[in-house]
């Protein structure tokens, strides 16, 4: 069901917890106390009824039924609607799991529509109901309670985000071959969290700022001011994160480009190695190779050759060979091949 939790508070005690919402409208009329309605993943009709009792601009409850909204704060008359993103780290995949909440605020009433499991809104009640005179003060404190408890539940992720960045600077210098993708998975976790925190700031300045107009007492106030202190720690670590791993992202590319030019000098060192060997080879090649012509010219053994009958044939092709070799060898020298 999407009604998860329902109650009807009088002077910061819980009246009554109505299984339906149309007595729920009927037991807020009858006493004029506060409703605090809490729907998960609701149908259309439930958002639509709450809207038509409780008057909510059509815009809202657009944005309430389509989901997917950034963090912003809006004012419709009296009405307040402000929509959350709520996080949670999933130690065992080491990932950011993000939800949505949406938050209707009026005089007499709070409405919260939630689209994931976080935040543990049961919680915030439980600590609500018991400090009842902190209830008492209304709707502006449930809003408190529940922008503390999302705010808490940042630090977790906060932690686990930090953890994984050290992991990664310590693989970035291993040699990791999955490092980039790691890198690159959490850069979208960090800008999306940045997007889920950094709104957060302003609009709690803007809840700040209408405190008087809407008659917020000063314990509220005050509580609000270090709901706020907390968001900017998590803005300034986020912020931070994301310069780390901007940082982290160039790091790598710079030692893979450094590794890529090692790999090329080394391959270059080794070409020149090989070739030198090739020049030395094929130089001996040469001077082996001249000596052998000459034999095999002599060899042929036909009748009619000028130099079989000569006396100093076989001296002059000797010396013929040597002296082919010799001067072969002093060539490739001077051109240092040898």
């Amino acid at each position: 069901m999407s009604l998860v939790d329902n109650a009807v508070y009088v002077d910061g005690h819980r009246m009554a917890s109505p299984e339906s919402l149309d007595e729920t409208f009927e037991l807020l009329r009858e006493h004029q106390g506060m409703a605090w309605i809490g729907l998960y993943r609701p149908n259309a009709e439930d958002v639509r009824t709450v809207a038509r009792e409780f008057e909510l601009h059509e815009l809202s409850v657009e944005d309430a039924l389509s989901g997917h909204q950034r963090a912003k704060l809006e004012r419709y008359g009296t009405t307040l609607f402000m929509v959350l993103r709520p996080a949670r780290y999933l130690d065992d995949v080491e990932k950011v799991e993000f939800g949505e909440l949406h938050i209707f605020v009026g005089p007499d009433f709070v409405v919260t529509v939630r689209h994931a499991e976080s935040p543990g809104l049961a919680k915030v009640r439980r600590r609500m109901e018991a400090s009842p005179e902190l209830l008492a003060k209304g709707t502006q404190a449930v809003l408190y309670a529940i922008l503390d408890q999302v705010v808490d539940e940042y630090a977790p992720v906060v932690a686990g985000l930090e953890n994984d960045i050290d992991e990664i600077e310590d693989d970035l210098f291993g040699g990791n071959p999955d490092v980039s993708r790691r890198i690159y998975e959490l850069h979208r976790e960090v800008i999306e969290f940045q997007r889920a925190t950094q709104p957060l700031d302003q609009m709690l300045e803007s809840l700040e700022r209408g405190s008087d107009k809407y008659d917020v007492e000063l314990e509220l106030q005050q509580r609000l001011r270090d709901v706020h202190d907390h968001v900017i720690r998590v803005v300034d670590r986020v912020n931070a994160f994301r310069a780390l791993l901007q940082n982290a992202l160039s790091v790598h590319s710079t030692l893979v480009a450094q590794r890529q030019n090692e790999e090329m000098t080394r391959l270059t060192e080794t070409s020149l190695a090989q070739n030198e060997e090739v020049k030395r080879i094929s130089s001996w090649a040469a001077i082996l190779f001249a000596p052998t012509l000459v034999g095999a010219v002599y060899g042929m053994n036909f009748d009619y050759m000028p130099e079989l009958a000569w006396a100093f044939g076989y001296p002059f092709a000797l010396a013929l060979m040597v002296g082919i070799g010799v001067g072969l060898y002093f060539v490739f020298k001077r051109l240092k091949w040898l």
